[in-house]
């Protein structure tokens, strides 16, 4: 269908490293030109050997998960014209040791918190049927063995 990539890039720049006390800091480069700081969490190295400011790719993952169900949310909700004037989610991931030195997302919560606008608004049940739809065509929801719930 369609192919897509990133550039990940990471210079030593003369710090110590078999000893392992080398920064995790590095940068993400897209094809539209956007760069972002990444880095390893702070909660996964010591906080002087990473940037805690950076994105990190725990974060990005639940951050291109909610994305992904926010984007066919909207599309679907123009399609069955409900208007939405803003969406917001406060997403997380719970990761958990599932061998010695192997961790995963056990899972990931979506809690998207939508306005409308108009004289039509989705009922209960519309909004539900719209989360399970935008959920059910996320290319990435549909990449990952991780639950994902939505909570809204």
């Amino acid at each position: 269908m369609s192919e897509h990539g990133a550039s990940v890039s990471w210079q030593r720049n003369g710090a110590r490293f078999v000893d392992n006390r080398y920064s995790r800091a590095h940068r993400w480069q897209f094809d539209g030109g956007a760069t972002v700081a990444a880095a390893a969490s702070p909660l996964v190295v010591a906080p002087s050997l990473t940037d805690a400011a950076a994105v990190d790719p725990e974060e990005a993952f639940i951050a291109a998960l909610s994305s992904c169900h926010m984007l066919w949310f909207l599309s679907l909700a123009a399609k069955d014209g409900w208007c939405v004037d803003s969406y917001e989610d406060d997403a997380t991931g719970h990761m958990r040791e599932f061998e010695p030195g192997r961790a995963r997302f056990e899972s990931v919560v979506l809690r998207p918190k939508v306005v409308f606008s108009g004289e039509r608004q989705p009922d209960a049940a519309q909004l539900t049927a719209l989360h399970e739809a935008a959920h059910h065509r996320c290319f990435l929801a549909n990449s990952v063995a991780t639950p994902i719930r939505i909570e809204s």
